[in-house]
């Protein structure tokens, strides 16, 4: 095995500011080098692919944009901070804008919800569904903000590094019923099902199931009706873009097609990364933005772990996948907002198909992204941008992706044409598809899992890989497998616990 010797006095003369190298380069790995950039630190981010963004590069194919992952803002002022650490503001290079409504649920009976923060508006909606549950909302939302100021306000940010941080919390973590889950939470104040779905899919968003979850992941509900759901103009690549600015104004440095195989450890200390080409690395510190779970299981060598074990990494419980089509049309479908969810005759027992018996059921639920509702321009003149999502097992259902995914995008397409897209496969004039074996290869997620180690109760916080290594020195990591968890504000949430945990680069000097 190639080594590294520890920082030497020679390379310190040649680069007098301590080094930070950040594997990857999503949301996570982004913000953390404008963080440690801020910090006086000289940063390198590492990308294996030949893009950055992570799962929110982007793609153009055949004159249409496409976002592959992410596709709303649902927290701007963690993205503000970013570039406020920098001397700038966000609208300086992204043009943000909020979406009304947040998004359309169709529910399989044929009736339909807008969800959108004005309260007297998701009022009405509700009373024309459900009467009786309307008081049961606000009684709900009530709590979800109580939950979103301890979960997300005052914990979201702060590491769980030790078994005492996780006690110093359980009193408030108990009070808020976070042993519940989010269904069972929510089921306590509203009856009709429509609105305990409105109520409860949100854990879909981050990979968790949501009668499985912990109630903590009722925030979601509130942080959406405190901060609304946005768009970046140009799509989420437009963000990607920015922050990578911000990075190169800060005089850090980012690599794309630069393979990282090996995390080097020596005297129990990372010290620096192996590159697919023999390529050595030396740096003061290491930042992972990969899987946890492929960070501990293929990066850093068995022996020097104790807690993150192969048998323990394999025995943890991973989030679904997605199965993910995008196309283009020749023709324009105004009807269609930005955002809906069409819903399938199931929630519980459709879930309990993706989650745990990991077979791929006869009939779904789609979340369909129509972007060229707010901006045209990731589409030709007269034509419309689309991505369909549907949750899927994740690799250990034993699909055979390369044999299934034409038959599931039939099934996907044969169920848009029936309840919202009637005839438009005759307009189809470019397409591409995901699959869990996309999110394995491409994006090193292990077992394929979208969201990394699935948001449960036991998965949670202290209980999840920590932002600082429990077993190796001055290997840091962020991203949707580490705390607070998956989701956009909770991968950027994720960088800013590394203000808490990194020394300052004068430390180090």
């Amino acid at each position: 095995m190639l080594t590294q010797p520890l920082v030497s006095s020679e390379f310190r003369t040649r680069f007098p500011q301590p080094h930070a190298i950040i594997i990857g380069s999503g949301f996570g790995g982004l913000a953390a080098a404008i963080r440690l950039g801020a910090r006086g630190y000289r940063v390198t981010v590492l990308e294996r692919l030949d893009r950055i963004g992570g799962r929110a590069a982007v793609f153009k194919q055949d004159g249409f944009t496409f976002d592959a992952g992410p596709t709303i803002v649902t927290a701007p002022f963690l993205f503000e901070d970013l570039w406020r650490l920098c001397g700038r503001r966000l609208a300086d290079d992204v043009d943000v804008r909020p979406l009304k409504p947040f998004y359309r649920i169709r529910f399989n009976d044929g009736t339909a919800l807008d969800c959108t923060d004005d309260l007297d508006e998701m009022r009405r909606q509700i009373a024309q569904l459900a009467l009786g549950d309307v008081a049961g909302y606000e009684e709900f939302l009530g709590l979800a903000k109580q939950i979103y100021e301890v979960g997300f306000e005052n914990l979201g940010h702060v590491p769980f590094s030790t078994w005492t941080d996780m006690a110093r919390v359980l009193p408030d973590l108990v009070r808020l019923k976070s042993y519940r889950s989010v269904h069972s939470l929510v089921s306590k104040y509203v009856r009709d099902p429509r609105i305990r779905f409105m109520l409860s899919f949100h854990p879909l968003f981050v990979g968790g199931n949501p009668f499985k979850v912990t109630a903590i992941y009722g925030l979601i509900a509130y942080l959406e009706q405190r901060w609304g759901v946005h768009f970046a103009m140009g799509g989420m690549g437009s963000l990607v873009r920015g922050l990578s600015g911000l990075i190169e104004g800060q005089g850090g440095t980012i690599r794309c097609g630069a393979d990282v195989v090996e995390i080097i450890v020596q005297q129990g200390r990372a010290t620096g990364v192996r590159l697919a080409s023999g390529e050595i690395l030396s740096s003061d510190i290491v930042v992972s933005n990969a899987d946890p779970a492929w960070t501990y299981r293929y990066l850093v060598p068995g022996a020097r772990r104790r807690r993150w074990t192969n048998r323990k990494l394999e025995r943890a419980n991973y989030s679904m996948s997605l199965f993910v089509w995008y196309f283009g049309t020749s023709r324009k479908y105004p009807d269609i907002p930005h955002h809906s969810i069409l819903l399938g005759p199931r929630y519980r027992e459709l879930l309990s198909d993706v989650f745990e018996r990991k077979c791929l059921a006869d009939d779904m639920s789609l979340y369909l992204h129509r972007p060229t509702a707010t901006d045209p321009s990731l589409a030709p003149p007269g034509c419309d941008a689309f991505y369909v999502l549907s949750p899927v097992p994740h690799l250990d259902s034993r699909i055979d992706w390369n044999d299934a995914a034409e038959r599931y995008r039939q099934a996907v397409a044969k169920r848009l044409d029936a309840i919202a897209l009637p005839g438009f496969e005759d307009h189809i004039v470019t397409s591409r598809i995901m699959t869990p074996q996309h999110f394995h290869d491409d994006l090193l997620s292990y077992k394929g899992a979208a969201f990394a180690m699935e948001p449960t109760l036991m998965q949670s916080a202290w209980f999840r890989p920590h932002n600082r290594s429990e077993d190796i020195d001055r290997l840091y990591l962020v991203g949707a497998g580490t705390h607070p968890g998956a989701g956009v504000p909770g991968v950027l949430s994720s960088a800013r616990v590394l203000d808490t945990l990194v020394p300052h680069a004068s430390a180090l000097v």
